[in-house]
């Protein structure tokens, strides 16, 4: 499985609204810009977390982006459904009913549940999205503030504050 790159994007994006003044919007200019990513494509992505209710958007000269709930009341599985969407990853098609061995009675008692392999990827399926939906923006935040060395971390603050 591999997720659309518009996937990283929302996710830094959201990271960096997490750190606007509550009054602070951000365009979709300058989140391109400083993720270095075309902002045609990042527009998509945004408007996607737009429409998951994620963030919040206005227009005008000093228009933007601003995240639309506490960082505490986002996951990164919230992010990824509003961008990938919340389908499943694995789609069982039953190819088992095509077995040229099989009679009726075997596909007719497939039928009654799925096989292993499903289970297991399901299963598989559920434990990622676990894992993402106990990851929260909050959570982020504090990871990245340990991570990124402080005059880095400083110096993109003030460059993002300055155009927000």
């Amino acid at each position: 499985m591999q997720l659309k790159s518009q996937v990283e994007w929302a996710l830094h994006c959201c990271s960096i609204l997490a750190g606007l003044p509550p009054e602070g919007y951000l365009a979709t200019r300058a989140l391109a810009e400083l993720h270095g990513v075309p902002k045609e494509y990042l527009s998509k992505a945004l408007q996607a977390l737009s429409n998951a209710g994620l963030i919040t958007g206005t227009l005008g000269p000093s228009g933007g982006y601003r995240l639309a709930r506490p960082t505490s009341d986002i996951t990164f599985l919230d992010v990824v459904e509003a961008v990938e969407g919340s389908a499943s990853t694995f789609v069982c098609t039953g190819i088992r009913d095509n077995n040229p061995c099989a009679t009726r009675a075997d596909i007719d008692d497939c039928d009654r549940g799925p096989c292993a392999i499903a289970r297991v990827m399901w299963q598989a399926d559920k434990a990622w999205r676990d894992s993402l939906r106990s990851v929260r923006l909050s959570d982020l935040r504090d990871s990245l503030e340990r991570d990124i060395p402080a005059d880095l971390w400083r110096r993109t603050g003030e460059w993002v504050l300055a155009r927000a």
